[in-house]
């Protein structure tokens, strides 16, 4: 009875998560310039409240987070996208 007690048992087997390779879509897609310009490619870096998302839940490169975060700023500046908001998507 001691030996069933310590052995774990499942109904259904424990689900094992295969994390996928990251990659930046930017030099997937050998895309050289961020526009600004164009606020539903730039929805896809933010999130529900309209913060830019971290570089390790995109997998964007260094070299193009720093200018999806420069073309973020810049349409929240001339009011292409919200700086806060409830829902965004």
């Amino acid at each position: 009875m001691a030996q069933n007690q310590n052995e774990i048992r499942y109904l259904t087997p424990p689900t094992v998560e295969i994390k996928k390779k990251k990659f930046c879509r930017f030099r997937k897609s050998r895309i050289k310039y961020v526009d600004f310009k164009d606020p539903e490619f730039l929805k896809k870096f933010l999130n529900e409240q309209g913060k830019i998302l971290p570089r390790r839940v995109t997998g964007t490169s260094l070299k193009f987070q720093r200018k999806v975060a420069t073309a973020v700023k810049r349409a929240r500046h001339i009011a292409l996208l919200p700086y806060v908001t409830d829902l965004l998507k």
